[in-house]
């Protein structure tokens, strides 16, 4: 066996969509790519009439030569359905979860996973030997702008999310440019014509706004052996809540540290999002301790790796641009500390193990406790005590009695005019 190429991914997810289709929905993203291939999300949910259950959305393949993602996630998908039809627990390498486990994640939280974001660049990279330049090939295969060069195609899909994407009017001109974005459509960092222009971007937009209930967004990437969580277009700081992405005042000033600029999150929600990252890290971790570490994307590779329109900066604006649609927390996992982009089998399946207890490890974090399902259920109840309750009112007092031409109406107004002479005779 080898690397699951374009077809055999969305056949992984049609075969697993079939096999348990009482467990899994199949997603069929809105959005053609350029060259009109089209993709699917799965939807693991058991137990639907469980309503208070968060979301945790897992993506990869979005860097067309980072072959190992998709693997990753038609592996866990497969693996927890198993487990869970099995009664049975999951086993990677020291790292295990019991039965309950499965059953509580299952059965309490929504598992969606999109494995192969970018199946154009995915089919054009895999199809050279590895390491080649073709095989290095890291963008979608978008030719506009590339002026009828086929080596100045493709956008880089993970600088095209709306996160501070004008990176020449929101960065400062310090900013290392090698990381950032670029505006040359010949650069393996180019961003786009604008923010979500391109449709892989957009599925992964329309994929996360379909689940106002998640909580948890990674974005499955190789290679380093880190777990990152925002902020990466400056360092954080929780002083000052002016400097943010969202004010305008700042630009010119991102992406250099040590300066006057921070990017701002709540001193309540960095220990969140950092625990999340543990989480993460110490799931990976536990299976052969390969040393992996968490840490803010803006420093990644131990120095300043300012970025733009990266899809888990993205998602963790959610909570800041509409604080209605709850917490979202967005992570990245580097798989392989090796540092090679095309590992052996034998070394990726050793990868997948690694990242799929990670994975799992933050499944089993998310899934509410027995008290918040019994706190859920309660208010449930309650909720359709209320509607029965409201049902029968409308229908002993229909609105029609109310409206301004009912009896009741006609009462209150013969009501007021007799109180009205009573008064007006007391007066005189």
């Amino acid at each position: 066996m080898t690397f699951l190429n374009v077809t055999e991914i969305e056949s992984a997810l049609i075969g697993l969509n079939n096999a348990y289709p009482r467990l899994t929905q199949l997603l069929p993203l809105p959005n053609p790519t350029h060259e009109g291939r089209r993709s699917h999300a799965l939807l693991i949910r058991g137990n639907p009439s469980f309503r208070c259950r968060p979301a945790l959305v897992f993506v990869s393949g979005v860097h067309a030569r980072e072959w190992g993602g998709p693997d990753i996630l038609v592996n866990l998908a497969a693996d927890l359905l198993e487990a869970y039809t099995a009664n049975a627990g999951l086993a990677y390498g020291a790292k295990t979860f019991s039965a309950a486990d499965v059953r509580g994640i299952v059965n309490r939280t929504d598992v969606v996973v999109f494995p192969d974001i970018n199946p154009d660049g995915r089919a054009y990279s895999m199809g050279g030997t590895a390491g080649s330049n073709q095989a290095m090939w890291r963008k979608n295969r978008n030719p506009a702008s590339g002026g009828g060069s086929t080596g100045r195609a493709g956008v880089d899909v993970n600088r095209n999310y709306d996160f501070l994407w004008d990176f020449q009017t929101k960065f400062s001109p310090s900013a290392n440019p090698g990381t950032l974005a670029s505006a040359d459509p010949g650069s393996d960092i180019f961003h786009g014509t604008g923010p979500f222009s391109e449709p892989e971007a957009r599925n992964v937009q329309w994929l996360v706004d379909r689940f106002p209930k998640a909580r948890y967004f990674v974005d499955v990437h190789s290679y380093s052996g880190d777990v990152l969580y925002p902020w990466g277009d400056d360092e954080n700081q929780s002083t000052d809540p002016s400097k943010s992405f969202m004010n305008t005042a700042w630009d010119g000033k991102r992406g250099v540290s040590g300066d006057a600029y921070g990017e701002y999150i709540p001193a309540a929600r960095l220990p969140e999002v950092t625990a999340a990252a543990a989480v993460l890290r110490d799931g990976i971790n536990a299976v052969r301790n390969q040393g992996y570490v968490s840490k803010q994307g803006f420093w990644l590779w131990s120095t300043t790796y300012p970025t733009s329109g990266t899809s888990e900066d993205w998602a963790f604006t959610r909570e800041f641009l509409n604080p209605r649609k709850g917490k979202l927390g967005g992570f990245c996992i580097e798989f392989n500390r090796n540092q090679n982009f095309f590992p052996s089998w034998a070394e990726m399946k050793d990868m997948i193990l690694d990242v799929d207890a990670g994975l799992v490890n933050l499944c089993e974090y998310a899934t509410p406790s027995w008290v918040q399902v019994i706190l859920c259920w309660k208010l449930a109840w309650w909720h359709r005590i209320a509607d029965r309750f409201l049902t029968f009112w409308r229908r002993l007092f229909p609105p029609e009695i109310w409206g301004p031409y009912g009896p009741w109406t006609r009462i209150v107004r013969r009501l007021e005019r007799i109180l009205e002479r009573f008064s007006t005779r007391r007066g005189g």
